[in-house]
């Protein structure tokens, strides 16, 4: 059968091709790809693909007619080669649950699953068990809650949020999330976060790595609709989630109420439901609001792309008003005032 060969973006021919195999599949394109692939039958016919997003893979599918005759393990070992030449030694996989036992052949490791739904791989046998371990070294006697956050950027709403666990709990355990995917790097994040929260002795400022990322950048393509796919991410969170919540001993989460995005709404909800099944508690904390004004990171967000960052600046902790102001802030307040959509990316 042919080689796997790139699929160029401006190849319309191919691209239609490529959308079309995925469709019979019962896949749709993925919304973020930087690399497809994939194999050609002597007709010039796609029969075979599979694309990247930085470590993933994604939208990998097989012709019906032509199963069985190891070309995915052509467009994975591809992908892999590829992966290996973009930096990236540690990749991940999301996939139908009854697909899994596929890449698993192809030397996946299961993370974790949502029954009859999806499974999260990787192509380490102890990527999440050495992570894992690591954490443990860090859990601590008494009552343990955990809080998940971007903190793109760092607000008093998240320092707020922060000390309403931290006030109620022995320890804390702050996950900040690791991948980038917004306009604030997380090694900028992070600083700005360790500074916040600085004075409060009782929190663990923890990097989520890869195996917790954002509904920005969840691989959506097998599901059949957004609110669907909001929904697995969010169980498939969850499950990861209550693996780390075993080793560190938390029983409780906390999460800021929300009424303006409708995915964290939903994300929310569904930890609700979830996490007391797994025996954590799960608690909404309101908004913080000062002088009537709900403190959000996308109104500072807004309010930094439109130009005009001192009608914000009374919902920032002076470490994060200290950066902005700053010579070293400002590829990142270029990057904000670039941005199509500043409050939600």
């Amino acid at each position: 059968m042919g080689f796997v060969g790139e699929i160029y973006p401006n190849d319309l021919r191919t691209n239609a091709q490529m959308d079309a195999l995925l469709r019979a599949e019962g896949i749709r394109r993925d919304k973020n790809l930087d690399y497809s692939c994939g194999v050609f039958d002597d007709d010039g016919s796609l029969i075979a693909a599979g694309s990247s997003f930085k470590n993933t893979l994604r939208c990998l599918a097989v012709s019906s007619e032509h199963r069985g005759e190891g070309l995915m393990n052509q467009v994975v070992s591809h992908l892999l080669e590829r992966e290996i030449q973009q930096g990236y030694s540690h990749v991940f996989l999301y996939t139908k649950e009854k697909n899994a036992a596929i890449f698993q052949d192809l030397g996946f490791y299961e993370i974790a699953r949502v029954e009859n739904e999806l499974v999260f791989l990787e192509n380490r046998r102890d990527g999440f068990a050495r992570y894992l371990k690591r954490l443990e070294q860090t859990r601590r006697d008494g009552r343990c809650a955990a809080v998940v956050m971007n903190a793109n950027p760092f607000t008093l709403g998240h320092r707020y949020l922060v000390e309403q666990a931290a006030s109620e709990n022995d320890w804390l355990h702050l996950f900040l999330l690791s991948e980038e995917a917004g306009p604030i790097p997380f090694s900028v994040r992070k600083k700005l976060v360790r500074e916040g929260i600085a004075d409060l002795k009782n929190v663990i400022l923890h990097e989520t790595g890869p195996y917790i990322i954002s509904s920005a950048t969840f691989p959506s393509y097998f599901l059949r609709d957004e609110d669907a796919a909001i929904f697995a991410h969010a169980k498939l969170d969850l499950a990861v989630f209550g693996k780390i919540a075993a080793v560190l001993g938390v029983t409780a989460r906390y999460a800021g109420e929300e009424k303006s995005s409708h995915v964290t709404a939903l994300y929310n909800e569904s930890m609700a439901e979830l996490l007391p099944k797994q025996g954590i508690r799960f608690q909404e904390v309101p908004r913080l609001t000062i002088g009537g004004e709900t403190v959000s990171a996308s109104t500072v967000r807004q309010a930094i792309h439109d130009g005009h960052p001192e009608r914000i600046a009374f919902m920032l902790p002076e470490s994060t008003k200290r950066y902005f102001a700053g010579a070293e802030a400002a590829p990142v307040l270029s990057a904000i005032r670039a941005m199509e959509e500043a409050r939600h990316y």
